[in-house]
């Protein structure tokens, strides 16, 4: 009998270990499908956008430059004039935001992971993620309706008072349809995503150091500073170029809110001074012909590379400060 019931146990730790491997194999098949699969569409993207940007590159260079004379009324006649002033005003839009969201974002990501009571940190939590979960038209339609009104008396104060310096030169227009108004809205789209990863990483840190540093003397700011940012500082890297992203490729609100232009300029109070690659795609693509579209396609392929750019600086920096 007992032998008979070890030769059952033997065959049962086989088994248990039969299956353990197979379902091992399995979920490296699907984890390495799963990364195939990204790159594959990674690919399958680019491969897209080159595709339908090949006539700019290769069609007839008269047909192009009617075509961006068209779209730039009569402006800009060459793709690289009509790229240019258009990738310009997509960074400076995007940079903007970041700079206006980002220490709001660790403010509120060092409150809630450090300060706040419990339920007052639950139900910020809450508040953060639903604002992650607003459509970007919800935001254009906010920030046309309410904040372009209601934000021309500032502006106009800006201007006044600090129209010496260059960004802020007035006149400030009215109503506010300029960078300054697009980038406060871009700042506000990307604030709780920046704000939602930072809050995870700060608290995941090593609950241990902190209680060294305040054993050893350290204030709770000091506490902060010492092991709970520079444990964090990966993450904050990661979030800042997700939002950068985020705000790069943002359409329906810039093209709800920005009066366009095709130049550079860093007024930022100043109406139908820039524009972005992806709200012109957006107003143009509706009354382009197919040559029209490999164009609009093309700025698109610029955006593509810049976006993917970044995300590689993110990546690098990322490495660096995990180091």
């Amino acid at each position: 009998m007992t032998s008979t019931n070890r030769t059952s146990e033997q065959h049962s730790d086989a088994l248990r270990r039969a299956n353990g491997a197979m379902a091992d194999r399995l979920f490296k098949g699907a984890a390495y499908g799963s990364g195939l699969l990204i790159l594959g569409l990674l690919a399958a993207v680019a491969v897209f956008l080159l595709m339908r940007a090949w006539p700019v590159v290769a069609g007839p260079r008269d047909a192009t430059q009617a075509v961006i004379a068209s779209f730039t009324g009569g402006r800009f006649d060459s793709f690289v004039q009509y790229v240019g002033p258009l990738l310009f005003g997509s960074v400076l839009v995007a940079a903007l935001a970041l700079a206006i969201a980002f220490f709001v974002s660790i403010g509120i990501a060092i409150f809630i992971s450090q300060y706040a009571p419990r339920r007052l940190a639950a139900g910020l939590n809450t508040v953060v993620d639903l604002l992650a979960a607003i459509p970007s038209v919800v935001y254009g339609l906010w920030g046309a309706l309410v904040l372009v009104p209601a934000t021309y008396p500032f502006w106009d104060w800006t201007a006044q008072h600090l129209g010496w310096i260059p960004l802020f030169a007035g006149p400030a227009a009215n109503p506010p349809r300029t960078v300054a108004t697009v980038a406060l809205v871009l700042a506000v789209m990307i604030l709780p995503i920046i704000t939602s990863m930072t809050r995870d990483v700060f608290m995941q840190a090593p609950r241990l150091h902190q209680e060294a540093a305040l054993a050893l003397g350290a204030t709770k700011w000091e506490t902060i500073k010492l092991a709970v940012l520079p444990f964090g500082r990966s993450g904050i890297i990661s979030a800042s170029m997700l939002g950068l992203g985020r705000a790069l490729g943002e359409t329906m609100a810039v093209l709800m809110i920005l009066s366009p232009g095709f130049g550079y300029s860093f007024n930022l109070l100043e109406a139908s001074k820039d524009q972005t690659i992806a709200a012109n795609i957006a107003a143009q693509y509706a009354e382009a012909d197919n040559l029209g579209v490999s164009v609009l396609i093309a700025t698109g392929l610029v955006l593509f590379a810049i976006t993917f750019g970044v995300n590689y600086a993110a990546r690098r920096l990322t490495r660096k400060a995990t180091s």
